[in-house]
């Protein structure tokens, strides 16, 4: 997959080299970041679909990634560089993201996100994510719930 997205951008599959430019924005959008080896390990998985956003100078400006099992995908990872938010860069990788999943036979979606992350909530509501439950204290940073969302006609 490689494709341009709106002015300049650019969304390809990630790969396992790509690891420490993930890493980077990772640190810079979550509190309880994940680890380079992880998105090393995630991006050399089969299993999964993982889609970086660039710059036209081959700068990562966010990724997204999906764990696909038997029809179903759950969407691990949606993160923009704080500076490159607000420009559409999470709506093209959600767009991208769904696209590939789809192509593997995926049919539904599920995540899990932060009920204080407002802009997170609009983008996925966008797509047709909808709340189904709750997981109580499941961020570890401080303790708040995770809202588990579905999207069942991707």
């Amino acid at each position: 997959m490689s494709r341009q997205e709106g002015e300049g951008l650019h969304i390809r599959e990630m790969k396992p080299e790509d690891a420490e430019a993930v890493e980077q924005v990772e640190k810079a959008c979550f509190s309880v970041p994940w680890s380079r080896e992880s998105f090393w390990r995630e991006a050399a998985n089969e299993n999964t679909c993982y889609l970086l956003a660039e710059s036209p100078s081959g700068q990562v400006l966010g990724y997204a990634g999906c764990w696909v099992s038997f029809g179903e995908g759950q969407i691990t990872n949606v993160a923009v560089a704080p500076e490159a938010r607000r420009k559409q860069v999470g709506t093209a990788l959600l767009t991208a993201l769904i696209e590939a999943v789809k192509s593997r036979g995926v049919t539904a979606l599920t995540l899990e996100v932060r009920p204080s992350n407002g802009a997170a909530l609009a983008l996925y509501g966008k797509f047709g994510f909808q709340p189904a439950g709750r997981r109580p204290r499941y961020y570890t940073d401080n303790g708040e719930d995770a809202i588990i969302m579905w999207n069942t006609k991707i």
